[in-house]
């Protein structure tokens, strides 16, 4: 019996029935469906102590700050392994995918959008009231050190793969100003990291939040830049200029802010995760 298969019937009392690998995303963590008599739920195999931790960390604030992410039922004995809540198959992304092409989204899939959006600064505020920092993994916070992986993740993945002649010393200038401007922010807010649709599930008609093993204390802006401006939805400028009002909307519940500077600092931000993406695209060669 599997480890995962010994955590099931732990908590439960039952043996599964059966245990099914669900299909891989970009990490190397696995993810299995356990079905039995004890109901269904999901079991993680991690590849990193410090990454497991991080998760079990921050969705331990998730569900004290009143938000659905899968509630953690039985950890192995070394924590690299453990068993969660089934939220189910309602994945965002997939549930927009057929409509992704068109732009034409229902009116149930745009509720869906805009409930998530409209949570957004909850999750930021309140999950970072009760995080700790120290085990963010693989930094505590949106740092120089880590836009200048996201940076040279487009410079050396993207940029030089093409061929293209460019003044290196000229766009390391830019770069350098660019890292710098995106750095001034102040609070405690959790950042997300990859808050995109794929890491959002519709459980009866409401998100649920997964995959925030990543998340550590940074600016505002990112995390609204990474969900609006992922290459695989796509949206209109239109839906785009609606989703960010969605979201300064319920931002202005939490803090007062000036708009302009606001806007200002997310052109910054959203630049930032634009040029990561094309490295990651670069990266696996599409």
């Amino acid at each position: 019996m599997s480890r995962l298969e010994s955590l099931y019937q732990s908590f439960t009392g039952y043996k599964p029935f059966e245990m099914n690998l669900l299909p891989l995303s970009g990490s190397a963590r696995k993810y299995y469906r356990l079905s039995g008599e004890g109901g269904t739920l999901i079991g993680c195999i991690g590849t990193n102590p410090a990454e497991n931790k991080a998760f079990l960390s921050i969705d331990e604030a998730f569900c004290d700050a009143g938000f659905h992410a899968p509630r953690v039922y039985a950890v192995s004995e070394d924590g690299m392994e453990y068993i969660q809540e089934d939220l189910g198959d309602g994945q965002l992304f997939e549930l927009l995918k057929p409509q992704i092409p068109s732009g034409n989204f229902s009116s149930d899939q745009k509720n869906w959008l805009r409930d998530t959006l409209s949570l957004l600064p909850a999750v930021q505020f309140k999950v970072g009231e009760r995080m700790d920092w120290s085990v963010c993994f693989p930094d505590q916070e949106f740092n120089e050190r880590m836009v200048n992986f996201d940076l040279n993740y487009f410079k050396y993945d993207f940029l030089k793969l093409t061929g293209l002649e460019f003044d290196e010393i000229k766009l390391q200038d830019d770069l350098d100003r660019l890292r710098a401007d995106s750095l001034d922010y102040d609070g405690n807010c959790f950042m997300y990291r990859d808050f995109q649709a794929r890491n959002i599930i519709i459980k009866n008609g409401e998100p649920c939040f997964i995959d925030f093993q990543g998340g550590r204390r940074g600016p505002l802006q990112y995390d609204l830049a990474s969900f609006l401006w992922n290459a695989g939805t796509s949206f209109s400028p239109e839906l785009r200029g609606e989703f960010e009002e969605c979201y300064l909307r319920s931002l202005s519940n939490f803090i007062t802010f000036d708009e302009k500077t606001f806007r200002e600092k997310y052109r910054l931000i959203t630049l930032v995760r634009l040029l990561q993406e094309f490295g990651a695209y670069g990266f696996r060669g599409l």
